[in-house]
């Protein structure tokens, strides 16, 4: 969305000791429903759409809150992953993780030098 909307935050959160050091995205989109949003992975960017209809049936003596439409598109680095989303109170947060690296230990073997 080239106007900024919706406006959002990216947090880090700490580790614990169930989880990784997890990232929060949070959008305000106060006004949409789950119904309304839609997050997808599209190869490595996360994309989140929001469209609102308009209701038809409603008549309006002043009309100040406009029906919108809205698309975020988040770049994710290598080997993130999308924990889950919750929308509370007209904001959609959104959780991704990096899996911690194995850890590989390769031994080199030393050759004779005969």
């Amino acid at each position: 969305a080239s106007d900024g909307y919706p406006p959002y935050n990216i947090e880090r959160l700490p580790r614990s000791d169930i989880s990784p050091e997890r990232l929060r995205i949070t959008l305000a989109v106060a006004g949409f429903t789950r119904e309304q949003l839609e997050i997808t992975i599209e190869e490595n960017q996360l994309v989140i759409h929001g469209r609102q209809q308009d209701d038809k049936t409603r008549q309006f003596i002043h009309r100040g809150i406009a029906a919108r439409q809205f698309q975020r598109t988040f770049l994710l680095a290598d080997g993130m992953e999308v924990l889950g989303a919750e929308l509370i109170n007209g904001l959609l947060a959104v959780d991704l993780a990096r899996p911690e690296p194995a850890r590989v230990v390769k031994r080199i073997n030393i050759s004779p030098c005969d």
